[in-house]
């Protein structure tokens, strides 16, 4: 799951920068090449594939966060219990 969620940013973020360099006339050949609406997209998919390997390296929600917090709970409750 964490490489797959790499290689998913990974790939978000190498489109972005290339429509980012298609909306500013930077790659030509392509009929996204010197609109600007591709450069501000490539913008937005850059943005997200960095969450996304944010997400990945972090570690996600499904890996050791939820037996993190699950720990701390059952350590509240028996300290309450006494």
């Amino acid at each position: 799951m964490k490489q797959a969620l790499l290689l998913a940013g990974v790939l978000l973020g190498l489109t972005g920068v290339v429509w980012i360099l298609q909306g500013f006339n930077v790659l030509p050949g392509s009929f996204m090449t010197g609109q600007m609406i591709w450069a501000y997209i490539g913008i937005a998919v850059s943005m997200i594939g960095s969450v996304v390997i944010w997400i990945a390296v972090r570690g996600g929600a499904g890996s050791n966060g939820a037996r993190c917090l699950a720990s701390r709970a059952s350590l509240q409750v028996r300290m309450f219990d006494r």
